[in-house]
């Protein structure tokens, strides 16, 4: 099977689905979350890079658990599109902004 190039639009969620994720995780280890997530770091690490643009839901909703991100929050963040990578705001008001 050949997988198809992704487009530009989703290479930029990749990356802000990543920054968020980074940004949730902050300071807690990546072999810790990746692990309670029960992905590998390697995954992990590749997803918050944006080297993996389109991770598999399942994946995903792991690691929001562990993050304690809503999926719902997840979603809008990704899809935001004023162009920017990351949350706008604040660590710490984007963290409050998520978890709701």
């Amino acid at each position: 099977m050949v997988r198809l190039p992704l487009t530009p639009a989703e290479v930029e969620r990749g990356q802000r689905l990543g920054a968020l994720l980074r940004q949730a995780r902050g300071e807690r280890s990546m072999l810790v979350t990746a692990l309670d997530a029960g992905v590998s770091p390697e995954t992990l690490r590749k997803i918050e890079s944006g080297r993996v643009a389109t991770p598999a839901f399942p994946t995903i909703a792991a690691i929001a658990d562990v993050l304690g991100l809503s999926l719902d929050a997840v979603w809008a963040e990704v899809n935001r599109s004023d162009g920017a990578a990351g949350p706008r705001r604040s660590d710490r008001d984007a963290r409050e902004r998520l978890a709701s």
